[in-house]
């Protein structure tokens, strides 16, 4: 996936000088409001509100 400026996924994050992976929430909810993630056996809801916002549900 590319930004306005042509950087991918890939490049955001090795641009990012605390090496945290960079994700972004746009992508992960695919076009959507929401997206599922899992952790250890658990399943989250990531919602993007109207006012875009991130909300992190169990």
């Amino acid at each position: 996936m590319s930004s306005a400026t042509g950087a991918t996924v890939a490049d955001r994050v090795h641009e990012n000088p605390s090496g945290e992976g960079v994700h972004d929430a746009r992508a992960l909810t695919a076009g959507a409001q929401t997206a599922r993630i899992m952790l250890d056996g658990q399943s989250y809801t990531l919602r993007i509100t109207r006012a875009g916002k991130l909300i992190l549900t169990k």
